[in-house]
C-alpha cells in the first residue's frame, strides 16, 4: 500500500511579538517548521534562510533511509549557511533556529529534528509526542529531577541545548524513520503552540476531524485565545491512501517574505562564545531565552546552579513562614496579655464576682478567670443592679472593679 501526505501550514505573529521569527512549509513530500531566535535582528533571518535551504530537499525519495540522510544533509547545509552569514554580518551574531522536518515516503515517514519545535502523531484518537525537546528542562525530566508538569513552568524552560546557528559547525540532528498509515495526522509546530496549548486541548481539536487547513487555523486560534506570547506556527499533515493532486507548496512566516538584513558586511572579529541566544519565551515568559552549549560539564554546572536556586527558594519560603508564624504567635501572646489588663464584674451561680480578662472567649480558649469572689449574693441586689451584673460591668483596672463592688455592697446594705 502506498500512502501520501496532504498538508496545510499556518503562521501567526502572536499578540506580543513585533515580528514573526517562525517559518513553516507544507510541500509535496516534505513538511517543515523552523522557530528562529536572535531577537528582532536575526531570528526571522535564521528561520527563513534555514527553511529556504531545507525545502530544496522536497523531492520524491527512493527510500526512507535516503530521505533521512537527505534531510540531515540539508539541515547541516542550512547550519553552514547561517554560520557563513554571521561571519559576514556580525550584527546577526547569535541568531539561530530550531528545525523539525517530516518527509512522507509511502507508508513511512522520515523525521529530522533539532531544538524545541515539536512533531506529534495523532492516531486513532491518541496524541503522541514524537520528537524530544533539546532543552535544559527536558534533561531534568529525563533524569527524573522534575516532572513534565513542572517543566512547563520551570524558570529555565526556554534554555535550548541544541539549535542551528553560528556556534556548532556540526550540530547533532535527531533522525528517525517511523511507519505511518491512512488516517494518521501529523502535526509540526513551534513552541508558540506547544508551550501555550496543552496536549488535552490539542487532542480535542484533532478529534474533530476537520480538514488540515481548518485544524491548523483552530490550533493557532487556541494559542491566540490564550494570549499568544510567542509566534505560533502549525503544519498539519494527513496521511491518505490515494494520490494527492500536485498543488503549489505553501510557505508561511518569515520565509514567505524576502530575507532582508544589512548588506554591508562587517569585519569579522574574534567572538566570545555566544551564550545568549534570544528566543521567544513561552506562555507567561515574555523575556528573551537563550541557547547554552550541550557539553556534559556545562550541563552539570547548570543543574547544580538550578539546585542552588531551588535551595535558596526553599530557604526563603521557610524563613518567610517562620516569620509569619512568629508574628501570629506574637500577636496572640500580646493580645492575650492585653486582655489580662482588663476586668469586669459579673455573677457566677449565686454571688457577685470580679473577673480578670474580657467577656469574650475564642473557641475553647477562655479569656477570663475569677479574680475575686465578693460574697455578695445576687439575690440581694436591686433589679437594676442584678440586670447590670448579669450583663457584666467593665472596668479598666482591678481598683475600678473594687469600686464597682463597693457601690453594689452599699446598695445591698440599704
Amino acid at each position: 500500500m502506498t500512502t501520501s501526505g496532504a498538508g496545510a501550514a499556518l503562521s501567526h505573529v502572536g499578540k506580543v511579538r513585533s515580528n514573526n521569527q517562525d517559518s513553516g512549509y507544507s510541500g509535496h513530500h516534505l513538511f517543515v517548521v523552523a522557530d528562529g531566535m536572535g531577537g528582532h535582528a536575526g531570528g526571522d533571518v535564521a528561520s527563513a534562510m534555514a527553511l529556504n535551504r531545507i525545502i530544496e530537499a522536497d523531492e520524491p525519495y527512493p527510500s526512507s533511509e535516503a530521505a533521512e540522510a537527505t534531510l540531515q544533509s540539508a539541515i547541516l547545509a542550512a547550519n553552514s549557511i547561517l554560520g557563513d552569514t554571521v561571519s559576514k554580518h556580525r550584527e546577526l551574531t547569535g541568531m539561530g533556529t530550531t528545525v523539525s522536518a517530516l518527509a512522507v515516503i509511502g507508508n513511512e515517514v522520515a523525521i529530522a529534528h533539532i531544538g524545541d519545535s515539536r512533531i506529534y502523531l495523532f492516531r486513532e484518537g491518541e496524541l503522541s509526542q514524537i520528537t524530544v525537546d533539546h532543552t535544559f528542562v527536558q534533561r531534568l525530566v529525563d533524569s527524573g529531577r522534575i516532572t513534565a508538569e513542572e517543566a512547563m513552568v520551570h524558570p529555565r524552560r526556554s534554555v535550548l541545548m541544541r539549535v542551528l546557528g553560528d556556534v556548532d559547525a556540526s550540530p547533532e540532528i535527531d533522525t528517525m524513520t517511523l511507519g505511518t498509515q491512512p488516517g494518521d495526522r501529523w502535526v509540526l509546530c513551534s513552541d508558540g503552540l506547544s508551550g501555550v496549548v496543552d496536549e488535552t486541548h490539542i487532542t480535542a481539536t484533532l478529534t474533530e476531524q476537520l480538514s488540515a487547513q481548518r485544524t491548523a487555523e483552530k490550533l493557532v486560534r487556541q494559542s491566540l485565545d490564550r494570549g499568544a506570547p510567542d509566534n505560533v506556527t502549525v503544519v498539519v499533515v494527513d496521511i491518505v491512501d490515494e494520490p494527492v493532486s500536485d498543488g503549489e507548496p505553501v510557505v508561511v512566516g518569515s520565509a514567505s517574505k524576502p530575507v532582508a538584513f544589512a548588506l554591508t558586511p562587517s569585519v569579522k572579529k574574534p567572538s566570545l562564545i555566544p551564550n545568549s541566544w534570544l528566543h521567544p519565551g513561552r506562555v507567561t515568559s515574555l523575556g528573551n531565552s537563550h541557547f547554552e552549549p550541550a557539553s556534559e560539564d556545562y550541563l552539570d554546572e547548570l543543574i547544580e546552579e538550578d539546585e542552588r536556586r531551588a535551595r535558596r527558594r526553599r530557604i526563603t519560603w521557610l524563613v518567610g513562614l517562620i516569620v509569619v508564624i512568629i508574628a501570629i504567635v506574637g500577636g496572640v501572646v500580646l493580645g492575650y496579655a492585653w486582655t489580662q489588663t482588663r476586668y469586669f464584674v459579673g455573677g457566677d451561680a449565686d454571688t457577685v464576682v470580679i473577673y480578670q480578662g474580657i467577656q469574650q472567649d475564642v473557641g475553647p480558649i477562655k479569656l477570663s478567670n475569677v479574680k475575686e469572689d465578693t460574697g455578695i449574693p445576687l439575690g440581694s441586689l436591686s433589679d437594676f443592679d442584678r440586670q447590670a451584673v448579669d450583663q457584666t460591668i467593665s472596668a479598666s483596672s482591678f481598683t475600678e472593679a473594687l469600686d464597682i463592688v463597693k457601690r453594689l455592697r452599699v446598695t445591698d446594705d440599704q
